[in-house]
């Protein structure tokens, strides 16, 4: 069962964050790590638009700010890289599959196993006991934080680039595939910080402008001291409010520390700012996914249907054998009734597209 106890719920209002340990089994993790290898098994980024992923002001408008091929990944599955993992000419140094930084920004909608990890009945049920009416899904990534690559993420707000009206309607939903550690960079945060407002934010710039996308007002500088580090085992999920502040430190490691994060938007009474990136009529428009007004035909699950609030391990893994094309557990679907209402044949053409071609 994945509802929250009066306690955490508590806590979580307390704190502005909560670690949910052995949230998801060690093999639907290692199924999730299965698919993002196929899937970048298939990338293929042009050279002109290869993008280097940073959360430092500066880089951020110069490099993402200034590309469509990020501004206009709000609806498809797009991979970001690293800094310094391209030479001049925008060849590779390293490995592709080292390079990553992180793919997004709608794994939730157009590949089968992540929608379906996305609206899984627990996940679900984590929404129903936090009051959400009628959560969407804004956005996904799968971040790498590669071994000695991984950069830093720096302070923020989620809020500052998701930002609604009125505040307080964003949530991040984290999902550790790997242990986090101190050493390869787990999330710090500052508990209680998601109560001050949004100190500033990330904005489209007017049509034609270059960069595309500006900050409105700076982020303060914070006291170390204040961050609590936040280790945990794989198959643990973390809620996150989205204006609590985070960070995560640079994987200086041997081992990399792979997520699976997407967030979510209490869309009654909510206004989705015009000036957030991706903003409708502009760039791509988001992937707003319903989180449990589902259909049969579009992967998702339908816990209603059944009565189960809960995908068993198995299943899950006889799902993802399934949404893959693999063949060799078919034969025990019969014994999960509750995955049979969300199977869809494979999809081999997702929007793995780089971008239109000039």
């Amino acid at each position: 069962m994945a509802y929250l106890s009066p306690s955490q719920l508590q806590k979580f209002r307390e704190d502005g964050f909560l670690v949910l340990e052995g949230f998801w089994s060690a093999d639907e993790c290692v199924a999730m790590q299965r698919r993002i290898g196929e899937i970048l098994a298939e990338m293929d980024v042009p050279l002109h638009c290869r993008t280097e992923f940073s959360t430092q002001e500066e880089e951020q408008l110069r490099a993402q700010g200034s590309t469509d091929y990020f501004l206009s990944s709000g609806d498809k599955i797009r991979f970001f890289f690293e800094k310094g993992v391209f030479d001049e000419k925008g060849n590779f140094l390293v490995p592709p599959e080292k390079s990553i930084n992180k793919i997004g920004h709608a794994l939730h909608a157009h590949d089968p196993v992540f929608r379906c990890v996305t609206h899984s009945p627990k996940v679900q049920a984590l929404a129903r006991s936090l009051g959400l009416r009628m959560p969407v899904v804004v956005q996904s990534m799968y971040i790498f934080k590669q071994p000695h690559l991984g950069g830093e993420v720096s302070p923020h707000q989620d809020a500052s680039f998701l930002y609604t009206e009125p505040l307080g309607r964003v949530l991040g939903v984290w999902i550790a595939l790997e242990d986090a550690t101190l050493e390869n960079g787990c999330l710090w945060f500052i508990p209680g910080s998601h109560t001050g407002g949004v100190s500033r934010r990330m904005v489209r710039a007017p049509a034609g402008s270059a960069p595309g996308t500006s900050f409105l007002g700076t982020e303060p500088a914070r006291d170390n001291s204040l961050f609590v580090p936040t280790p945990v085992r794989r198959g643990a999920l973390i809620l996150i409010h989205g204006e609590v502040v985070h960070k995560s430190e640079q994987n200086f490691s041997d081992c990399s520390r792979q997520a699976y994060t997407f967030h979510l938007m209490e869309a009654a009474g909510t206004v989705w700012s015009p000036d957030n990136w991706p903003s409708e009529g502009r760039d791509a428009t988001p992937s707003r996914e319903k989180l449990w007004a589902t259909n049969a035909s579009a992967s998702t699950y339908r816990p209603a249907a059944t009565g189960n609030s809960h995908l068993s391990s198995r299943a899950f893994l006889l799902l993802v054998s399934v949404q893959t094309g693999r063949q060799e557990q078919k034969s025990g679907l019969d014994a999960f009734p509750e995955i049979c209402l969300c199977l869809s044949r494979p999809q081999h053409n997702l929007p793995l597209e780089a971008a239109s071609r000039p």
